[in-house]
């Protein structure tokens, strides 16, 4: 298999389980309190560079089956799309790549829900809502993912590397 399918295999495959995570969880997904149970994904650019489209599209698409303002699918898409490209530069350290998810969409997806859902509460409250909820997917969720993908020897994310 030539090196670029590769690649966009394992985005499309990514791609599709971040949707059915998200379709699946779909009363957690949405909302001022929300655990995307999918955003544990984003530690997946620790092993494959593909994983940053991939968790970007499902997101998009996660957001567009599940009903999401145009808003939410450019910013939300944006937040995972920055939150992923931050873990794989940081995946040197395996403690630290959670962290740019948790921080792109803290930072974001407050404002997307203030002003594309028209939400009452204040952005502060919001942060510390989807920050929570970041923490949960991301740093726990995507910590123990990381720590079982990795203790899985069979796996080769590149078959190009030896």
């Amino acid at each position: 298999m030539k090196k670029k399918t590769f690649y966009l295999a394992q985005a499309a495959v990514i791609a599709a389980i971040y949707v059915v995570l998200i379709l699946l969880f779909q009363p957690l997904s949405f909302g001022e309190v929300q655990v995307r149970i999918a955003e544990a994904l984003t530690i997946l650019p620790f092993f494959t560079p593909a994983a940053i489209p991939g968790v970007a599209i499902g997101c998009f698409l996660g957001n567009l089956i599940g009903g999401g303002n145009v808003m939410d699918l450019i910013f939300g898409t944006l937040a995972t799309l920055i939150g992923a490209a931050g873990s794989y530069a940081v995946r040197r350290n395996k403690y630290l790549v959670p962290l740019p998810p948790i921080l792109s969409n803290v930072i974001i997806i407050p404002w997307v829900l203030k002003y594309a859902y028209e939400l009452p509460f204040s952005i502060p409250f919001m942060m510390a809502t989807v920050g929570l909820g970041e923490v949960i997917s991301c740093g726990v969720l995507g910590l123990i993912l990381l720590t079982f993908l990795k203790s899985c020897r069979g796996i080769s994310w590149n078959p190009y590397k030896a």
